[in-house]
């Protein structure tokens, strides 16, 4: 696999390789990792950084028009980050606390932008709606103080499994599985997707899947 580095966001340090994460018996590499904040009475106030994380082999399985494609190109291609959403590897996500947030205000706010996704692409159903009743439900009693982690283990056949952690240690099990593969997908979407929130985990994904693909021995079909 080519070489990759950790990243330090904010206090934060994301590692370069994750083994195993929970419900998963691969290692994932560091894809990237960015803050995710919001304009409040004109100050952008931080209130989290995010790191996404790939399956060893993801690299491989990207379609061979990237290659050669700039860092500038991948950032402003929906099409790209779609294809990390959809592709048949395992993704993990890290979301690390900076300011204290109630898991209701968490989850209320993912969900509500999952179910936008999955309208907008036409996958929300009444066993979408279930799903994401459950999500919530798993966040329903949980308080994160700043410094403590929400982490997601993504299947390709679509499990979720949803963990918590009071520091960035990453735990050997999930709090909670939701078979579903279009909320499981909808919730990597919504990090780095068309209204993705996290433009800094987006630029640093498309640079250093780039740089990946450039060192790698894929080929370019022609």
């Amino acid at each position: 696999m080519t070489s990759v580095t950790k990243l330090q966001v904010e206090n934060n340090v994301f590692p370069s390789i994750m083994v195993k994460p929970p419900n998963s018996n691969n290692t994932f590499f560091l894809g990237g990792a960015g803050h995710r904040g919001l304009v409040i009475e004109g100050k952008f106030v931080k209130f989290s950084v995010i790191g996404v994380y790939l399956e060893e082999n993801a690299v491989s399985f990207l379609p061979a028009k990237w290659k050669g494609k700039s860092s500038e190109e991948l950032t402003h291609s929906l099409e790209f980050f779609r294809d990390i959403v959809t592709g048949p590897f395992e993704k993990f996500i890290r979301v690390t606390l900076i300011l204290p947030l109630t898991g209701k205000q968490f989850s209320e706010k993912v969900a509500g932008n999952c179910v936008a996704i999955l309208k907008a692409i036409g996958t929300y159903s009444d066993v979408e709606s279930q799903a994401i009743a459950k999500f919530l439900n798993v966040f329903q009693s949980e308080t994160f103080s700043p410094g403590a982690s929400i982490l997601f283990t993504q299947s390709p056949l679509g499990s979720l499994t949803i963990s918590f952690s009071e520091d960035d240690s990453v735990p050997g099990t999930g709090n909670a599985v939701i078979e579903n593969k279009p909320l499981s997908e909808a919730v990597l979407e919504s990090i780095i997707g068309k209204h993705g929130v996290s433009p800094a985990a987006k630029c640093s994904l498309a640079k250093r899947v780039s740089e990946m693909l450039e060192k790698s021995n894929v080929e370019v079909s022609v």
